[in-house]
């Protein structure tokens, strides 16, 4: 639900943006520090907008790698632990109630 939500923000976002990019087309002026030019205030927007755009996406690209990695690291720590130990993980009580129930079943005639 959470990424709907998200998507719903971020296309409301985009949308505004885009009106507020459709109604503001006077050129400005730009100083780039060696140079000035003159760009239609529309493409500085959508411009500004697309740069934040690839600046968030690559850090929840990273962010994402990030934690995926030390999800495996995790994982082959805890599998490592296991072996050694010979630990094995308690059944949940739902599973542990129905073998109970079956093992009821089975010795009653």
């Amino acid at each position: 639900m959470k990424i709907q939500w998200s998507l719903i923000a971020g296309l409301v976002f985009a949308l505004l943006t885009a009106i507020f990019a459709v109604i503001n087309v006077d050129p400005v002026r730009v100083n780039l520090m060696f140079s000035e030019v003159n760009i239609p205030l529309i493409l500085l927007i959508v411009g500004c907008t697309l740069i934040g755009g690839i600046i968030v996406g690559s850090y929840g690209i990273f962010r994402q790698y990030r934690l995926q990695k030390e999800i495996k690291l995790l994982s082959a720590q805890l599998a490592h632990i296991q072996s050694e130990t010979g630990y094995t993980e308690p059944l949940p009580v739902e599973e542990m109630t129905k073998e109970s129930n079956d093992k009821e079943q089975l010795q009653t005639p």
